[in-house]
């Protein structure tokens, strides 16, 4: 049994992986503002991750194995956390993003290319211990955080890996995906009600192929992390099989039982999510060669867009 607290962990994925480690018999601790009490059996601690004093009087003198780190947007953020769990931790798991790839998010003097069509991006693409920190930015401004949330995604993994009081790793999850309460963004929901309403669908003249994790798969991999193994530095996760934008609305109208409408849209002009028009798809042999077995995107998409599909006719009813 380990202690574990789970910074976030009430909402998305966050959820599944508090119930995962609790029924794998770990002493379990969610701290939040609280907006949401955890599942019976968790413990429960209240505090803004952001305020540092609340943040370290709620901890008081608790102690954990492992925290993991569902909602570190911020290189503030991670240095807040990495003062006040100096001392209380020996592991840090944090949940990071496969945005931090995207050559197009990273700044100018960043050395962050496009990978070539095709090609699968290992996590040395971006290596925390060298990408550079400001965080003297604009952090704070919800605006300028939505409008750089792969930078923050990065400088975040940053600061905490150089921290050195801990281990660390940074799990940086692939485009997430579930059927009805599960669908996180909304995205399926999007594809399906576009379908069913024949309604164009945005893409690009040739979309790139992105990869994908179900929620309960990126729940396990977490889970992994945390309890099971000792991994240290980035990890992509991801299931096996990436998909275009296009590939994925055919599974949506599959279900559905109408044809998709497509518009090809120029270069630069807005486009539906998932369609990219570059390339930056994850690998994920490092977490293989570490024994985490990943189940295949095709094996369960057709169950989340049917989830998808039923909640929106329960939805218009």
């Amino acid at each position: 049994m380990q202690r574990i607290c789970v910074i976030g962990g009430s909402r998305y994925f966050g959820e599944s992986l508090v119930r995962r480690l609790r029924d794998a018999g770990h002493r379990v601790t969610v701290l939040n503002r609280g907006s949401a009490a955890p599942p019976p059996g968790v413990g429960h601690l209240v505090a803004d991750r952001d305020d540092e004093a609340a943040l370290t009087a709620a901890l008081g003198s608790r102690a954990f194995d492992t925290v993991v780190d569902q909602v570190c947007y911020t290189p503030v953020q991670a240095a807040t956390a990495a003062r006040a769990f100096t001392g209380r931790t020996r592991r840090y798991v944090m949940t990071s993003s496969i945005e931090v790839y995207d050559p197009g998010s990273a700044p100018p003097s960043a050395a962050l290319s496009e990978a070539a069509p095709g090609a699968l991006v290992s996590e040395e693409a971006v290596d925390p211990a060298a990408w550079p920190v400001r965080a003297g930015l604009p952090w704070h401004d919800a605006g300028y955080l939505e409008a750089h949330y792969a930078e923050g995604k990065r400088q975040a993994e940053a600061v905490l890996a150089r921290h050195g009081a801990f281990a660390f790793a940074a799990v940086r999850g692939a485009h997430v995906l579930g059927g009805g309460a599960r669908d996180f963004t909304g995205r399926l929901a999007h594809y399906v009600e576009r379908v069913r309403a024949g309604a164009e669908i945005a893409v690009h003249a040739a979309p790139r192929p992105t990869v994908f994790v179900h929620h309960e798969e990126l729940a396990r991999l977490l889970s992994w992390a945390a309890a099971e193994s000792d991994v240290e530095g980035p990890l992509n996760a991801c299931s096996d099989g990436p998909l275009d934008v296009r590939e994925l609305v055919a599974a949506v109208a599959a279900e559905v039982g109408r044809a998709p409408r497509f518009r090809e849209v120029a270069p630069g002009e807005p486009a539906s999510p998932y369609s990219f028009d570059r390339s930056y798809a994850m690998s994920n042999a490092r977490a293989r060669r570490l024994g985490f077995a990943f189940s295949r995107t095709s094996d369960w998409l057709p169950g989340a867009v049917a989830e998808a599909v039923a909640a929106t006719r329960t939805a218009a009813s």
